[in-house]
């Protein structure tokens, strides 16, 4: 008789014949036989098989189901073997999928996953971890078509936000004037329009942090300075008014301008206090249950009313002054906009802002510097193009109006280079054949994502689509699918090692040989046109995007190390290379990597973004920093950036490159160290090791 069976974990169970005659008959059914006499006398035949086979209790689940195939087979019923043999392949994926969720959970509540750097070690975070795991095993294994998947899973491909696949898309750049102008409700109550600029500084706040808990990826703000520059004047009539009845109440009088004059100055004091105070916000004011700051973003600089530049040099003065103890604020990220006959030439009205921007950006690390007259951003002068986040830009679009705010990214999915170039070798015919397949592919899982997408409702978003802040959702009620608003959004196909993947193809990368700088640009170019024609054919707005490698730049090199080996320049280093950039390590002048990844720029129209890295802050040297910029934006670059180590004590607050672990000043070993990570600022503890190794191997961009 046999009475137990050794289950999978390799533990005996008592064993249960009527499980096997279950089984059958479920084959049966599905082959639409549903006879349960007939499931009983082929479990027989089953038994009999187990005990001519097997010794009492030396047997597997998985040898009593191969018995099952065999009988069913044998028997006359190869239909219903097929379906059972699909049936087992289903169970093993759950099953698989079950065992791979326990791993990810046992890790995450060991150590917090560094993937990404915003994400802090709270038990919430852990907690946003462990469901993030969960639905990345959900979406791979039951909704992800296999071959789709399997890309993902084996790294020719990466589907970024993975866990967030059908709930949500990446990134919006928020309509703050009409947010602030109509009022909101972020779920508690109707938010009345504000009548200083205190109050429309603390709502911008609330706006980033609402908005990111129905969205992925970043908060951005196209026009902070115009769009709080309305309630600068406000505060301006406020406090003149105030003035005014306080004279008249102690029996004293002033003349208009001295009035004026005095109104203006507390004006900017507000002004100021509501920048610091919005700042302060936007680093502690938690999102996603407490797991993470807002992704937020604002650009400012071109707005020259008195008002919006008083926003732009409050804003910036607040930044540069930094947090309690003057740490360095790591949100928002600052976009300062260049404009020609705006700000970038002396003369231009708002040229001592962009003085100031640098001072800060000296100290600071940000602003960034988006360039408004470069190629591809000029045609869109009038409108303004804005950045966000990482590099993200949203401009262009097939299905309505041109425009910056109201419109955001939906997902991005990102090719795998290095891989293409070692499976090509030196063959390049074979390179192209292999990167249009891939592109093929990214396309196809791009669009099956859309599928997912579109198909969510209003109610699914109630702030984002609830209080109509996306393009065209004005007219959607609660129960609407969201489709006719965000077909307005992007999709975009990523690339990450451009360097290793000509390594690869020619012995060299871009910053080595201008040949395979030639090469480089023709490939961004190819995946450039493959993304407008894919927008052309499908009346969506595909477009490419130089990926932010952070989570990524090792888990590609990983697996390709495991199948590949060791290849010198390729897969040598724990990371590839971000996107189009030249090697951190290789040794190259500053103005020789701003002219080569300049040419690449054009092409990533979903965003793009260089630096250059400098061994220490420049704040003595303002006219080199200046240089700097002004050669990116010779370079035709969109959107560019400077890099130096910013160590802080925390306990003193001294700011500078601190070497060792000991403050210089007050003998603490409170260092907090601030890089940029991948366009956003983070604490190196909170890198991931393979970003870490690649922040030890940058080299110092010599003046040249």
């Amino acid at each position: 008789m046999l009475k137990s069976i050794i289950k999978r974990d390799g533990m005996k169970q008592p064993f249960h014949e009527a499980k096997i005659t279950d089984a059958i008959f479920k084959c049966l059914e599905a082959g639409g036989n549903p006879d349960r006499h007939l499931a009983m006398k082929l479990s027989i035949d089953v038994i009999d098989k187990i005990k001519q086979q097997y010794s009492e209790d030396i047997f597997t689940v998985e040898d009593v189901q191969d018995l099952v195939e065999d009988v069913l087979s044998e028997r006359g019923y190869p239909k219903e073997a097929k379906s059972y043999i699909l049936y087992r392949a289903t169970r093993s994926r759950i099953r698989e999928a079950r065992s791979e969720l326990m791993n990810d959970v046992s890790e995450i509540l060991q150590e917090t996953n560094r993937d990404n750097a915003n994400v802090g070690n709270s038990p919430s975070a852990k907690v946003l971890q462990i469901s993030e795991a969960a639905s990345k095993n959900y979406y791979l294994k039951r909704v992800i078509p296999e071959k789709e998947a399997k890309a993902h899973t084996e790294g020719d491909i990466y589907i970024h936000d993975l866990s967030w696949y059908g709930k949500t898309m990446t990134c919006l750049q928020i309509p703050l004037d009409r947010m602030l102008r109509e009022g909101f409700n972020n779920g508690h109550g109707y938010i009345r329009p504000p009548k200083g600029i205190k109050t429309a500084a603390s709502l911008s706040a609330i706006i980033l942090q609402s908005n990111q808990n129905d969205m992925h990826g970043g908060q951005s703000f196209a026009y902070f300075d115009r769009d709080l520059a309305v309630y600068v004047e406000l505060e301006k009539e406020k406090q003149e008014k105030l003035l005014r009845s306080n004279l008249q109440e102690l029996g004293l009088s002033a003349g208009d301008e001295k009035i004026k004059t005095l109104a203006y100055k507390r004006t900017k004091d507000e002004t100021f206090q509501a920048m610091e105070g919005f700042i302060y916000n936007l680093n502690t004011m938690h999102s996603r249950a407490g797991a993470q700051v807002p992704f937020s973003s604002v650009n400012l600089g071109t707005d020259t009313t008195d008002a919006g530049r008083m926003v732009t040099e409050c804003f910036l003065l607040a930044y540069e002054k930094g947090l309690g103890r003057g740490e360095s604020p790591l949100f928002p990220n600052v976009c300062f906009k260049l404009k020609e006959d705006v700000n970038f030439e002396e003369g231009d009205p708002n040229f001592d802002l962009f003085q100031l921007s640098m001072r800060v950006a000296c100290k600071r690390l940000f602003p960034t510097f988006s360039f408004q007259d470069s190629s591809f951003n000029k045609p869109y002068r009038d409108e303004e193009v804005a950045y966000m986040g990482c590099r993200t830009r949203v401009i262009s679009n097939c299905n309505g109006p041109e425009i910056t705010n109201s419109r955001g990214n939906l997902s991005f999915t990102t090719i795998n280079l290095p891989r293409l170039g070692i499976r090509a070798g030196k063959d390049l015919a074979l390179f192209w054949k292999l990167l249009d397949e891939v592109i093929d592919l990214t396309v196809e899982q791009l669009l099956t994502r859309y599928n997912v997408q579109k198909n969510l409702k209003v109610k699914d978003f109630p702030f984002l689509m609830g209080q109509k802040l996306y393009l065209d959702s004005e007219g959607l009620s609660a129960n609407d699918t969201i489709e006719k608003a965000i077909r307005h959004g992007t999709l975009s196909i990523g690339f990450i090692g451009l360097a290793e993947c000509l390594v690869a193809l020619t012995g060299k990368h871009h910053g080595e040989s201008s040949e395979a700088q030639a090469l480089g640009v023709a490939i961004v170019s190819h995946m450039r046109r493959r993304c407008d024609e894919a927008a052309k054919k499908y009346k969506l707005n595909f477009s490419l995007l130089a990926t932010p490698a952070e989570q990524l730049s090792g888990k590609f090199t990983k697996l390709d190390i495991e199948i590949y080996g060791i290849i010198p320049g390729v897969t040598d280093k724990e990371w590839y290379t971000n996107s189009f950039h030249v090697p951190v390590e290789y040794k190259i002048t500053a103005l020789n990597k701003i002219k080569i990844e300049g040419a690449y720029h054009n092409y990533c129209n979903a965003g793009h973004i260089s630096y250059v890295e400098l061994q220490s802050a420049p704040e003595h040297n303002l006219e080199a920093f200046e240089s700097l910029v002004r050669a990116m934006a010779e370079a035709d670059m969109g959107y560019a950036a400077v890099n130096f180590p910013v160590d802080i004590c925390v306990d003193c607050g001294l700011n500078g490159v601190i070497s060792g672990d000991t403050c210089p000043k007050c003998g603490g070993n409170n260092i907090s160290r601030v890089r940029r990570i991948t366009g956003y600022l983070s604490t190196l503890d909170r890198f991931n090791d393979s970003k870490l190794a690649e922040v030890q191997h940058r080299q110092v961009h010599n003046f040249g």
